[in-house]
């Protein structure tokens, strides 16, 4: 698979200790990557904040499932907390936004993982993190599916049984819906993207961003 950063040789799995030198070396190299771009215009492609200082050096921030990173430049250690660098993952993430974001806006239409380009090889192992597990823990409950969107920070949407449009990056929508089963057949819930997210994230990093969208909601449901 290859993105706008460069080769992208092995599967982004966040959760693998196994793979932290892995993608420890990959985060860096993208690093070296947007280092030797002008960064007010992978900040502009990206639909990032950017605040120039002397020296060739500033300041990035951007939204990630509703919560501002601050980046600066030229090291791109993303930080939520001063000082504090956030986890590996997150790193690679934004890493990985920043350097293949082509700044394409939203089409503003839903489509499948599957139905991404290149995403059904990864379709059944996402639906297994993302929608079954946000099935498993909602079941018949729609209503703490509903409070759980919404505190995550959801919008509800016209879609299905219950939907809610998250900003999880600038540039990549995401839209989580809920099926009520009834009689034979049981309940369902998907993460939904725009068309365009592959032209912002590779398609496995798009599959570990609705993943940690589900996550998220399923953490606002434990805390009620």
């Amino acid at each position: 698979m290859t993105s706008k950063g460069g080769p992208h040789q092995f599967s982004f799995q966040p959760n693998d200790p196994a793979g932290e030198p892995a993608l420890a070396v990959e985060t860096d190299r993208l690093r070296e990557t947007l280092r030797r771009q002008a960064p007010d215009e992978f900040a502009r492609r990206a639909g990032a904040a950017f605040t120039p200082q002397d020296q060739g050096r500033g300041t990035l921030v951007v939204e990630l499932l509703g919560k501002p990173f601050v980046l600066d430049f030229p090291e791109l250690i993303a930080r939520s907390e001063p000082d504090v660098p956030a986890p590996l993952p997150i790193q690679a993430l934004l890493m990985y936004y920043l350097t293949t974001s082509d700044g394409s806006a939203p089409v503003g239409e839903w489509v499948s993982f599957a139905d991404l380009p290149g995403g059904r090889i990864y379709a059944q192992a996402f639906q297994g993190y993302s929608g079954n597990l946000l099935t498993k823990a909602f079941n018949l409950d729609i209503q703490s599916f509903r409070r759980a969107c919404a505190s995550a920070g959801g919008r509800p949407v016209e879609f299905a049984d219950a939907a809610f449009a998250f900003n999880a990056l600038p540039h990549i929508p995401l839209l989580v819906t809920y099926w009520l089963g009834e009689d034979e057949f049981p309940s369902a819930s998907k993460v939904l993207f725009d068309p365009t997210a592959v032209r912002h994230l590779p398609i496995d990093v798009c599959a570990i961003l609705g993943g940690m969208l589900a996550s998220r909601i399923l953490k606002e449901h434990n805390i009620d």
